[in-house]
């Protein structure tokens, strides 16, 4: 959940101020990360994981409906807030630790919020999504009158728009079918839907864990794709990567960082530290949001917020406890939304498996796989799905779905390293094989629906929309 901030106007006074801070408390979490590694202190060493789920209000036509601030009030859940767009929300779970049963808590924990905010979606005559972008979005349904009313929403806004010297959001994909796009704001932004990750790692191994994210994310994209349409045109099987990329460019370059691009996968592995992250935050991404703290430095307010503002597909995020300890988490903000609870988390439970066997087996993922090929494989996945071919550990190139099948191994291997429940591990990854083995993610369902019945995307929706509800896996959807 983002921080709110409470000014609208800010002063180049303000800017330099918080640069000030942010340098300060940066520092400050270089200088305490490195004692409370020298203390080996077992408060930090804890692996706990969390989500948060981004899904979409729908009308019974399955078109955007505005009504998210009144459907929050009437679901009265601490675990639901904002998103960018009056017709999204964010649906979140209570952190807890990665043993045991946990995946079953997971479950039924998000059913039961899923099910509370479906109660209240028939109430309102409305109906919810999960997906990664909405088939029935039209260019219209992202106006500046649809932005949800935070303040932090209007001004990041401004401040976009005043970094590009008032130039619009040129929006160019080319995917199975090409879209070029101008838009005069950051609403695109509020396009893409996700499932975000959450992984508290312990901080003796946090370079590996956020190393082997990174390397993981082409994978998880192949595995995961749900968002092949944008304004009815056939995109990439995931198109919520160039969306996203695009829908907040600054389109200026750093004299030494070279182009900013505030999401991103990044530019390089990480070396010795998770500082390396806010080090880069600070030295090369210019303040959105100079909203001032009167919190002390070890708060870190100021640092939390611009991180914020930063789209890591990988982000690590601090926060520190009572005893004054910080935590990283790391945010896997690469799986898109849906396609059904089940389907959730067993995306989840795979990578958490996949992620711990490669820490366990202390793979050095920047000897194995240069940084260049990881990211070259991030955007072949997001192309081409199930269907990439992507370069591995071992130095050679591999279709994903045989990749795939061989990280189901080691996600086993990581979750019984974890003491996982065997039933979960078995009735999740169970599900992640069956779908790689028929070849049926989200985008494979939704283009063969289309390919069937032709270009009707409310039909398309509306026919997802009973799958998701009838509680199967996607690679059990049939063409109805």
């Amino acid at each position: 959940m983002g921080q709110e901030i409470t000014h609208t106007y800010f002063s180049k006074r303000d800017f330099l101020r918080y640069q000030q801070r942010l340098e300060d408390e940066t520092t400050h979490l270089i200088q305490s990360l490195a004692k409370q590694q020298q203390l080996a202190n077992t408060n930090t060493n804890a692996l706990m994981i969390g989500a948060e789920l981004e899904v979409c209000l729908l009308d019974q036509n399955a078109l955007p409906l505005c009504d998210n601030v009144a459907f929050l009030e009437a679901l009265k859940s601490p675990l639901a807030e904002l998103e960018l767009a009056q017709f999204n929300l964010e649906l979140n779970t209570t952190p807890q630790y990665l043993k045991g049963g946990a995946f079953s808590a997971y479950y039924y924990e998000l059913q039961q919020l899923w099910q509370q905010a479906q109660v209240v979606a028939k109430q309102r005559q409305a109906q919810l999504a999960m997906i990664g972008i909405l088939p029935t979005l039209e260019d219209k349904h992202l106006s500046i009158n649809n932005m949800s009313a935070r303040t932090r929403y209007r001004v990041l806004n401004q401040e976009v728009l005043h970094l590009r010297q008032g130039k619009p959001i040129y929006l160019n994909i080319e995917g199975r079918e090409n879209l070029s796009v101008v838009h005069k704001d950051v609403m695109l932004e509020a396009a893409t839907t996700s499932l975000q990750i959450h992984l508290q790692v312990p901080l003796s191994h946090a370079v590996a864990y956020y190393n082997a994210a990174i390397a993981l994310s082409a994978p998880m994209l192949a595995l995961t794709a749900n968002s092949p349409y944008l304004f009815g045109r056939a995109l990439w099987e995931e198109t919520r990567i160039p969306l996203f990329e695009q829908a907040v460019s600054l389109g200026s370059q750093d004299a030494i960082f070279g182009p900013i691009k505030r999401v991103t996968l990044g530019e390089s592995y990480l070396h010795h530290s998770v500082t390396e992250c806010f080090i880069e935050n600070q030295a090369h991404y210019p303040v959105l949001l100079p909203e001032h703290f009167s919190e002390e430095v070890a708060e870190l307010s100021h640092l939390q917020l611009h991180n914020g503002t930063i789209w890591r597909w990988n982000r690590p995020l601090v926060s520190r406890d009572e005893q004054g300890f910080y935590h990283i988490r790391l945010e896997h903000r690469v799986v898109p939304a849906g396609p059904s609870l089940v389907d959730i988390i067993a995306n989840s439970v795979f990578f958490y498996g996949v992620l711990e066997a490669l820490v366990q087996q202390k793979s050095v993922i920047a000897q194995q796989l240069p940084f260049y090929a990881a990211k070259n494989n991030f955007y072949l996945a997001a192309k081409k799905g199930l269907k990439s071919r992507l370069l591995w550990l071992d130095g050679k190139e591999i279709a994903s779905r045989v990749l795939l099948k061989q990280l189901v191994f080691m996600a086993r291997e990581g979750l019984q390293y974890l003491h996982i429940d065997d039933a979960d591990i078995d009735k999740y990854l169970d599900i992640i094989t069956s779908r790689i083995e028929t070849g049926q993610t989200g985008s494979v369902w939704q283009r063969k629906y289309i390919k069937k019945y032709g270009h009707n995307m409310q039909d398309m929706l509306q026919s997802y929309l009973r799958h998701q509800e009838g509680g199967l896996a996607v690679h059990e959807w049939p063409i109805e």
